[in-house]
């Protein structure tokens, strides 16, 4: 038996082509919903590049027959635009609407299951207290995020570590699911004290090898526990060309991979430029217009960037060998910048940070993502535990997304991490408040 799929305005605008996720269903589009949509499409950003697109589409396949009367797609799926049922007007936008429609859609068939799909929490809370059958739009979804770390703890015989540290690599033979690029906590058996540390073979099956930059600081910045060593792992490989971190705040995120982008530009030359970017969101109340230019504008939405490379400018000054120009912020080598303007641009030979990640939509982190050029290397840092946008939760952000999609790829890592080193009492803050 068919359900009957209502879709949202909110899934619609996150998703262009939502209408697709449902094969062999009957999806029914609201009018009034359309008329929503319709509103976005002169906007000129994501929201409003979905419209257009839905529009399109939807132009497209009323060219096969009558939407109103419903039509097949390529899945087996039919989908229809509902103007008004058993005579009463439905085209109003309102969320009342829709829930109208499903309501009176239930009462007509009551052995069909008829489900609306929402991003909107409120409003699928609405449908639950109508006893309308609602969920969220699951294909973005990636639900074991906090499960999720990037690493394991295993336990190994004596034999195991002396070959391990002879040979420089341990075939694993044991329970644990262990993905391309993770990271191992090796024990020797029967004690919880660390025996060594490794990491899992990009392109070899439950091959475990040595970590490469274990002992090596960068701009005088050194790994203060194991999650951030695992981390420096990552980000100084050159086989790895995505990194997501994710972590709660005073965990060393950005810090770390700014420091590295830093070391690979200016010391080693891996590449050209390191380019470090974030979503804009305000905290609180949002004030309004900035004066200035594109730089005078963008200054106190990227103060936490500016405040983490002088904070490794500082440090790799008082080390013993520094390796950073006094100028370091004046150098073209390093650029931060909105993301604004990302669409259409081709980005090689650069390294880049978007940090507060988990605030873009995983349709956005896909348009950053594919802008990467040869020999590029980006990396997602965030909390998914904080999300300002209206409607992403902690399940279906674009960093959470990219974990989910990327966690088997040999090109890719992902580490969470949960010590925080900012301070005792940021550390006692997380925890307490």
């Amino acid at each position: 038996m068919k359900k009957t799929y209502l879709l949202d305005t909110t899934v619609i605008l996150n998703d262009s082509l939502s209408i697709f996720s449902f094969p062999d269903e009957h999806v029914i589009i609201p009018l009034g919903v359309i008329e929503k949509v319709d509103r976005f499409k002169r906007e000129m950003n994501e929201l409003g590049k979905n419209a257009r697109e839905f529009n399109r589409t939807m132009d497209l396949l009323r060219r096969r027959g009558s939407l109103t009367e419903g039509i097949t797609l390529n899945n087996g799926s039919i989908l229809q635009i509902v103007i008004r049922l058993d005579g009463e007007d439905t085209d109003s936008f309102s969320s009342e609407s829709i829930l109208t429609l499903g309501k009176k859609l239930r009462d007509q068939s009551p052995n069909k299951p008829i489900v609306i799909v929402s991003k909107d929490l409120n409003l699928r809370l609405k449908a639950n207290a109508l006893g309308l059958n609602a969920e969220g739009y699951e294909k973005d979804r990636f639900d074991e995020v906090m499960d999720y770390t990037g690493i394991h703890t295993i336990y190994i015989s004596d034999e195991e570590l002396e070959e391990f540290n002879s040979i420089g690599c341990l075939t694993y033979v044991g329970e644990e699911n262990l993905r391309p690029n993770e990271f191992v906590n090796m024990r020797r058996e029967g004690t919880p004290k660390t025996a060594a540390l490794a990491r899992v073979a990009s392109h070899g099956e439950n091959i475990l090898v040595p970590l490469r930059f274990s002992s090596e600081d960068v701009a005088g910045i050194r790994p203060l526990n194991m999650e951030q060593t695992f981390v420096m792992e990552a980000l100084l490989d050159d086989n790895i060309k995505l990194v997501s971190l994710q972590g709660v705040a005073g965990t060393g995120k950005t810090l770390l991979a700014v420091a590295a982008g830093l070391r690979q530009v200016i010391r080693d030359f891996t590449f050209n430029k390191i380019l470090v970017s974030r979503p804009i969101m305000p905290m609180g109340k949002d004030i309004g217009f900035l004066p200035g230019d594109i730089d005078e504008k963008m200054r106190p939405w990227m103060q936490p960037i500016f405040d983490a490379v002088e904070f490794i400018r500082s440090t790799d000054r008082r080390s013993h060998k520094p390796s950073l120009p006094s100028n370091i912020m004046e150098m073209a080598e390093l650029q931060i910048e909105p993301l604004t303007f990302i669409r259409g641009r081709s980005i090689p030979n650069q390294y880049m940070v978007i940090d507060e990640s988990q605030n873009l939509s995983p349709l956005e982190i896909k348009t950053i993502v594919t802008r990467m050029g040869k020999n590029s290397k980006i990396i997602l840092t965030g909390d998914v535990q904080q999300i300002d946008h209206p409607y992403m939760d902690s399940f279906s952000n674009g960093l959470a997304y990219v974990a989910g999609r990327f966690r088997d790829s040999p090109l890719a890592a992902h580490i969470q991490l949960r010590k925080g080193e900012r301070s005792e009492l940021a550390e006692a803050a997380v925890e307490l408040l």
